[in-house]
């Protein structure tokens, strides 16, 4: 029983550090990425999908995305799904391939960026903190059924806390990682 809510707790702190990656992901540096324009969805006969259905997305160089649209009508939709986006980029069109290049982020840009990642990180510590108070609310009603010792549930709920430091260290790293990519020039 002690094992099931481990497991049940590290497969469920483990989503909220994907998530994590995934929202850090979103986030712009200085470089690009194929990433950046993954949230952004387009009218495809109408119907919205998202951009990495309708186009391919590479990367040009540093600084410049390239979207290859699958169907030559696309790319004027395309174009204005990127420039109705919420971050700030001007897209070129030569032919059929859509050319984004991304601008350099000022110093002050740069700190907003941190503060976003800082909150983001602080809300997958707290999802991983509210599946530790969930994994020991498990265990307390085990013992109140008399299916598991007190001392059992000790030894869960320093499992459940061994977890739970675990997943924070690694949020921490994972967002001391964004921080150093987002201040490098």
């Amino acid at each position: 029983m002690i094992d099931d809510i481990k497991k049940d707790a590290t497969t469920r702190m483990g989503k909220s550090v994907d998530a994590l990656d995934n929202e850090l992901a979103k986030v712009r540096t200085g470089r690009a990425h194929p990433s950046l324009l993954d949230h952004l969805t387009v009218s495809y006969y109408g119907s919205d999908v998202p951009l990495n259905q309708v186009a391919n997305v590479t990367v040009d160089d540093s600084r410049t995305l390239a979207v290859t649209p699958w169907e030559k009508n696309m790319v004027q939709t395309i174009e204005k799904a990127i420039m109705n986006s919420d971050l700030g980029l001007n897209p070129n069109t030569a032919g059929t391939v859509i050319r984004v290049p991304l601008p350099p982020l000022t110093e002050e840009r740069r700190k907003d960026l941190i503060r976003v990642v800082r909150g983001e990180a602080e809300q997958a510590r707290v999802a991983v903190r509210n599946i530790r108070r969930d994994a020991n609310s498990e265990l307390k009603n085990l013992v109140k059924e008399k299916l598991i010792s007190e001392d059992d549930e000790r030894r869960g709920q320093e499992i459940i806390q061994k977890l739970t430091d675990q997943h924070i260290k690694e949020i921490d790293e994972h967002l001391a990682e964004k921080e150093k990519d987002l201040m490098s020039i």
